[in-house]
C-alpha cells in the first residue's frame, strides 16, 4: 500500500510549476480525462471561440463563391432563353419575308443627264437627281468620310458591329435617350433598298437579316459603292453626286477633303444639316468628321488644319441655271420619243452652253438696271439655227424662283412683230417691197387702226412701211388680200397657236408663244424652208447603246425662194433705219420688233443667215411696263446675245438678191394725197394681185452690201401699237382677240375690194 500510495500522482491547482515524477514526467489540468459537462467555464469559451472563428470564415468563402456560381448560373440560364427567344423571334419575322432565293437588288431610280452640244452637263433629272459613279471614280475622301464617322469597322465585321451595337446601348441608357445608333452602313443599305422607314422589331430583325445577306452576296466595296449612291443626302439629293452637283456644282470626281468632310456629316440629319438649310450647322457637323478621319489615321495633321482653315465653298443655287428650262421641255419630250425611261440614259441635245449663259446674262443684266425704272420684271430669249436645233433658251429671269417658262408656254400678243406674215402673203398676193400705198387715217368698221403718235407720211412703200411698223398699211394689206391668207401663212412658217381670222391679226393681237413665233422666222433665215424645231440630238444608254437618234430629215419648202429676198430686203431696213436699230452689228441681219398695248409686251425676233433669235419682255400678271417698245430692251438683248454668238463666225449674207427701186424711178400708184377732213382715205386705184414680182433668184449668191432704201427714221423707242387702255395678254387669262372684221368673207361689191384690189 506505502508503495502505491509513494506512486501517486497528485494535482496540483497551483500556478507553480508541476512536479515532476520520478521518471520526469508531469501532468496538468489539461491533460485530465474529465466528463465534457465537468470542463471548466474558460476552457469551453476558448474552444468555442476557435471554433466559431474557423466557421465564419469557412462560410464567408462558401457565400462569395456561391453567389458568383449562382449569378453565373442564372446569367448563362437567362443567355439560353434568351438566345431562344431571339432565335423564336428571328424565324418569326423571318418566315413573313420572301424566301431568300428571291431576295435581289432593286434597280437604282434612273437617271437622266442631259449634256449641252459639246457635252458639259446641262442638268440631272430623275429621282435619284444624279448619276451613278464607281467608288474608284468618286473623290477618295468621300468613301473615307463616310466610314469613319459612320462605321468605323465596317471592312471587320460580318454586316452586323457587335462591338458597336454595345456602345451605342450603353450610351443610350447612362444617357437616357437615344442619342447613337448601332446600324453598320450595310444595315442602313438594307434599309434603304428593301424596308419602309418604320421603328419597329420587325424591321429591325428583317434589316439585320438582310444585312447578312448582302454581306453574303456581295464584296464589301460593292456595298459601300451601292451606299454611296442611294443615301440620301437632303436638299432632294440622293447619291454622291448629286449631291456634289446640288451643293458644290461639281461632280463627285472633284470633290475636295472639306467638301467629302460636309457630305458625310449630312447623313446624320440630311434635313436639318443640310447646307441649303443651316450652312452653319453643316460646317461644325463637317469638322467633327474631319476629326473622325484623323484619328482614324485617314489624314494627317496638316491636312486636319488645312481642310478646317478652307471650309468647303457652296454653290450659291443649284437651281438658279437657265439651263433647267431646256432641261424642263427636253423631260416632256421624251416619254413621245423612248417611252418609259427604265435605266440610265444620256440625252445629247443641241443647246450651246455658253450661249445659254450668254442668253441669261444679257436678259438679267437689263432687268438688273432697268426693271425697277421701266417696271420689267420678267424676259425670254430663244435662239435657233437654220436647221431647227435650238441653241439657247432662256424662260425667264431666274428659274429658281419662277419655274413657269415663258419661252415655250407664255402666250403673249407679239404685236408688229406679227407683221411679216402680213407683208409675206401681200408679196405672195403679187405685191412687191416697192408697191406704194397711202398711209393716211383708216377706219374699217368701228377700228381705227392708229400709227404711234398720231403721225402718217402718206405715199410710202411697202418696205418704208414695214420698216417703220406703219400699222395703217398693215390694216390695208390685211384687208386686201385677206385675214385668212395671213393665218395660213403664219401656220405655213410654223405659228402653231390658234389665230383669229380677224383684220386686227395685222397688229398681233392673237397670242402666240415665244419660242414658236422665232421659229416661224427660221425660214426667212434659211431661204424659204420649215425645219423641225429640236432640242434633243441623242439618246443613249450610259453603256452607248443608242435609243434616239435625230437625223435630221428633210425640211419642206414653205415659202418661194424669191418671196424669201423680198422679206429679207424689207425687214433689214427695220436694223438698219427702223425701229431696230440698237439691234444692228457687223454682220447683215433682219427683224421686226413689237409692242403690245400699253407696253405689256415688247418684241423683237431677228435673224442673220446663221441664227434667228426672239426675245420678249413683260410682266406675268399683264402690267403695263413704262413706254418699253420691241426697239429697246429687246433690241439691246438681241444685240448682245448676237454679237457674242457671232464672234469669229465668217460673214454670210441672208438668201435672196431683191434690190429695191431707186427712188427717183419708183412709180408709185395712183393714190390721193392725204385728206385729213376725209374720215377713211384709201387708195383710189385698185392694186392688181398679179403686180409682178422678182424672179427666183439663183441657189447660190455672192456676198453683197445691204441696200439701203430711202425712208425717214423713226424712234427706235416708238410704239408700234397704240394703247387702247383694255386689258392684253396674261400668261394666266387669254385675251379675246379684236373684235374687229372676222373670218373672210367674199364681198364683191365691197368697195375696199373694189379699191384694194382684193
Amino acid at each position: 500500500m506505502a508503495s502505491r500510495r509513494d506512486s501517486r500522482i497528485e494535482p496540483s491547482f497551483e500556478g507553480s510549476r508541476p512536479a515532476k515524477s520520478q521518471d520526469g514526467f508531469s501532468v496538468n489540468e489539461e491533460d485530465r480525462v474529465v466528463p465534457g459537462n465537468r470542463k471548466s467555464s474558460s476552457a469551453r469559451k476558448t474552444s468555442k471561440a476557435k471554433s466559431s472563428s474557423r466557421g465564419k470564415r469557412g462560410k464567408a468563402r462558401r457565400g462569395l463563391f456561391g453567389v458568383m456560381a449562382r449569378m453565373f448560373y442564372w446569367c448563362f440560364v437567362l443567355c439560353i432563353w434568351g438566345g431562344i427567344a431571339v432565335a423564336g423571334i428571328v424565324v418569326y419575322y423571318g418566315a413573313k419575308m420572301p424566301a431568300a432565293t428571291t431576295w435581289s437588288i432593286p434597280d437604282r431610280a434612273p437617271n437622266i443627264k442631259i449634256v449641252s452640244v459639246d457635252g458639259q452637263l446641262l442638268a440631272n433629272r430623275g429621282m435619284s437627281g444624279g448619276e451613278a459613279v464607281g467608288l474608284h471614280e468618286m473623290s477618295p475622301y468621300i468613301p473615307e468620310a463616310v466610314i469613319a464617322i459612320e462605321d468605323r469597322r465596317f471592312y471587320s465585321h460580318f454586316g452586323i458591329d457587335p462591338i458597336g451595337l454595345s456602345r451605342a446601348m450603353v450610351t443610350n441608357v447612362l444617357g437616357r435617350r437615344f442619342s447613337q445608333g448601332g446600324s453598320t452602313l450595310t444595315q442602313q443599305l438594307a434599309k434603304n433598298l428593301f424596308l419602309k422607314p418604320d421603328r419597329t422589331l420587325e424591321r429591325k430583325v428583317q434589316e439585320v437579316l438582310l444585312a447578312l445577306w448582302l454581306e453574303h452576296k456581295h464584296t464589301k466595296d460593292q456595298i459601300l459603292e451601292m451606299y454611296l449612291n442611294r443615301v440620301y443626302f437632303g436638299s432632294g439629293a440622293y447619291g454622291v453626286e448629286a449631291a456634289s452637283r446640288r451643293y458644290f456644282g461639281k461632280s463627285a470626281r472633284d470633290v475636295t477633303l472639306s467638301e467629302a468632310a460636309l457630305l458625310a456629316g449630312l447623313l446624320k440629319a440630311p434635313s436639318r444639316l443640310s447646307p441649303a438649310r443651316d450652312p452653319k450647322a453643316a460646317e461644325e457637323r463637317s469638322q467633327l468628321v474631319l476629326a473622325a478621319m484623323r484619328d482614324e489615321g485617314k489624314i494627317s495633321a496638316k491636312e486636319l488644319a488645312s481642310a478646317m482653315s478652307a471650309p468647303a465653298t457652296r454653290a450659291p443655287s443649284y437651281w438658279t441655271g437657265s439651263e433647267n428650262y431646256v432641261a424642263d421641255t427636253i423631260m416632256e419630250e421624251l416619254p413621245d420619243l423612248i417611252g418609259d425611261v427604265r435605266s440610265d440614259i444620256v440625252v445629247d441635245t443641241t443647246v450651246d452652253l455658253n450661249l445659254q449663259k450668254l442668253a441669261e446674262q444679257s436678259i438679267r443684266r437689263l432687268i438688273d438696271e432697268s426693271g425697277k425704272k421701266l417696271n420689267v420684271s420678267q424676259g425670254a430669249l430663244v435662239s435657233i439655227d437654220n436647221s431647227g436645233a435650238v441653241r439657247a433658251m432662256v424662260g425667264g429671269y431666274d428659274y429658281s424662283t419662277s419655274q413657269f417658262d415663258r419661252a415655250s408656254e407664255a402666250r403673249r400678243q407679239p404685236g408688229s412683230a406679227f407683221k411679216p406674215f402680213v407683208y409675206m402673203a401681200a408679196l405672195e398676193a403679187g405685191r412687191t417691197p416697192d408697191s406704194v400705198r397711202n398711209d393716211a387715217p383708216i377706219k374699217i368698221g368701228k377700228w381705227t387702226p392708229d400709227n404711234y403718235g398720231g403721225k402718217y407720211f402718206g405715199k410710202v412703200t411697202l418696205a418704208t412701211a414695214l420698216a417703220k411698223s406703219l400699222n395703217s398699211v398693215a390694216a390695208q394689206l390685211t384687208m386686201e388680200v385677206g385675214p385668212d391668207a395671213v393665218v395660213e401663212a403664219a401656220h405655213r412658217m410654223g405659228i402653231q397657236s390658234d389665230l383669229i381670222a380677224n383684220t386686227s391679226i395685222a397688229l398681233g393681237t392673237s397670242e402666240v408663244t415665244p419660242l414658236e413665233l422665232t421659229s416661224a422666222y427660221v425660214p426667212f433665215a434659211n431661204g424659204g424652208y420649215k425645219p423641225d424645231i429640236h432640242f434633243i440630238r441623242r439618246i443613249t444608254t450610259t453603256e452607248g447603246k443608242v435609243l434616239y437618234d435625230d437625223n435630221g430629215g428633210s425640211a419642206p419648202r414653205v415659202v418661194k425662194q424669191n418671196i424669201v429676198g423680198m422679206m429679207n430686203s424689207m425687214m433689214t431696213g427695220t436694223v438698219e433705219i427702223g425701229t431696230a436699230k440698237k439691234a444692228a452689228f457687223a454682220w447683215p441681219s433682219a427683224g421686226k420688233t413689237g409692242t403690245s398695248q400699253n407696253s405689256r409686251d415688247a418684241w423683237f425676233v431677228g435673224y442673220t443667215a446663221n441664227l434667228t433669235t426672239g426675245v420678249w419682255f413683260g410682266n406675268d400678271d399683264g402690267t403695263p411696263m413704262k413706254k418699253v417698245t420691241g426697239g429697246a430692251l429687246p433690241a439691246q438683248a438681241w444685240h448682245e446675245f448676237m454679237v457674242a454668238a457671232h464672234e469669229g463666225v465668217p460673214v454670210r449674207p441672208l438668201p435672196g438678191t431683191w434690190k429695191s427701186t431707186p427712188p427717183d424711178t419708183i412709180v408709185p400708184d395712183d393714190i390721193p394725197s392725204v385728206d385729213n377732213n376725209q374720215a377713211a382715205p384709201l387708195p383710189a386705184v385698185a392694186v392688181s394681185r398679179s403686180e409682178p414680182a422678182a424672179a427666183p433668184a439663183p441657189a447660190a449668191v455672192p456676198a453683197q452690201a445691204p441696200v439701203r432704201r430711202p425712208a425717214e427714221t423713226v424712234d427706235a423707242d416708238g410704239f408700234d401699237m397704240p394703247g387702247d387702255g383694255g386689258t392684253t395678254a396674261s400668261i394666266k387669262h387669254p385675251v379675246p382677240p379684236g373684235s374687229v372684221g372676222g373670218p373672210a368673207k367674199k364681198r364683191k361689191t365691197s368697195i375696199l375690194d373694189i379699191l384694194g384690189g382684193g
